[in-house]
């Protein structure tokens, strides 16, 4: 059976009409606060939301987790699976918290079953996992490919929005991360999020790159556990739990990603090189910006790094891109190659030029408050840095050297 697609008549309407009513759109709370405040409050109804992530990451254990909120709340909700069996779907629902609600559960891969089911069900909340695997028979090509994604997303989304069902679909990636198949897919739904993790780790951490509905850039953090994926307490600095302090060559810096502060350990080891060539390993850094940095160390302020093996990393997995990093990188090399650890209260804030000058990170007044938050009290920034964070003593430095000194990092 084929099932037409579902659209309303097009009309014309007035925007001075619609603004002269109160008007809100009807969201659902997952039943965490860190899935919500990623989406901005919840789920909304009509709308359409893709989660991609790494087979084997959480994706399915996420979403499962709130179709057993929703039902337990009295929401009607179906799970459409074409990857796992009846069993296995129903087994992690009962594992998960939804033991005592009843959630419809569809094995299909066929999109005309799966559009039958959502009109003569009539769910609130649709999981579609994955749509990568559902199929249209009317065309010749195989799951997953463009064609095909498009054409299951774009139909499965006209009902959700004519029907007023939360669909919430989810999406393999590629080898570099990316959601997998065309990119109109990421067009045509109202947010996009990625679920994040690394598997030698039970952080995991979701990722609204688009939202109608509200703004981005609000990461939720969750812990993966037996029971779960439970919401992180301490998300701000959880990276630093198993820091030890006193130890040459590690510095803090508080990362901004999107508009969440997390502080980062920057480790650095400095050791004689038994080579002609000297090694450069990094890990969670980008290599051409740590060799600026060594470059302007070397150029600049006479550090000589020639002859020394110069390993830097960042711990917990964290990946760093923002220029605001560098003053913390270069203290974490110093730090290391004269043996003296920083003062366990600084934290270093500052994109450095090519000159050694320190230019001023945007938002730093922000990360400032969330390290003192966590018992720092001094924060190393850029000069032009002309704001007061309360119990916290900021020193403004305008180049590496300056900065050096006031981190008692002397060297000759």
């Amino acid at each position: 059976m084929r099932v037409r697609r579902i659209a309303n008549r097009p009309s014309v309407c007035d925007s001075q009409d619609l603004g002269s009513k109160p008007f809100a759109l009807e969201t659902i709370s997952t039943g965490s606060f860190e899935f919500d405040r990623s989406l901005g409050g919840g789920v909304t109804l009509g709308s359409v939301t893709l989660i991609g992530g790494e087979p084997g990451i959480g994706k399915s254990t996420l979403l499962t987790q709130f179709l057993a909120t929703a039902a337990n709340g009295g929401h009607r909700c179906l799970y459409v699976s074409a990857e796992e069996s009846q069993p296995q779907v129903a087994g992690r629902i009962s594992r998960l918290g939804g033991a005592d609600s009843s959630i419809g559960i569809l094995i299909a891969n066929e999109l005309e079953d799966i559009e039958e089911q959502l009109l003569s069900y009539k769910p609130e909340i649709v999981v579609v996992d994955s749509i990568q695997t559902v199929s249209d028979s009317s065309l010749a090509s195989s799951a997953g490919s463009v064609n095909q994604v498009r054409e299951c997303a774009t139909r499965l989304s006209d009902i959700a929005k004519f029907e007023g069902i939360a669909l919430l679909l989810v999406g393999h990636v590629t080898k570099d991360g990316t959601l997998a198949g065309p990119r109109v897919l990421e067009h045509l739904v109202d947010t996009v999020a990625y679920f994040e993790g690394d598997r030698d780790s039970t952080l995991r951490i979701l990722r609204v790159i688009k939202h109608r509905f509200g703004p981005v850039g609000d990461l939720g953090m969750f812990e993966m556990g037996d029971a779960g994926l439970a919401d992180l307490e301490n998300a701000t600095g959880v990276h630093l739990v198993d820091r030890v302090e006193g130890q040459p060559g590690s510095t803090v810096f508080p990362a901004l990603d999107g508009r969440r502060v997390m502080l980062t350990e920057v480790q650095a080891l400095v050791v004689p090189t038994a080579s002609e060539q000297p090694r450069r390993v990094v890990t969670g850094l980008e290599m051409s910006r740590v060799l600026l940095l060594l470059a302007v160390l070397e150029k600049k302020i006479g550090v000589r790094l020639h002859n020394k093996d110069v390993f830097l990393s960042v711990t917990g997995g964290v990946r760093l891109s923002d220029p605001a990093a560098d003053l913390a990188v270069i203290a974490a090399v110093v730090s290391s190659l004269v043996d003296r650890p920083v003062a366990p209260s600084i934290v270093f804030i500052g994109e450095v030029g090519l000159g050694g000058e320190i230019r001023t990170a945007s938002n730093t007044r922000q990360r400032i408050s969330e390290a003192y938050r966590l018992g720092f009290t001094m924060g190393i920034v850029g000069v032009n840095f002309v704001e007061d964070v309360a119990g916290v003593s900021t020193v403004r430095v305008k180049d590496v050297r300056a900065a050096l000194a006031e981190a008692s990092l002397h060297f000759r």
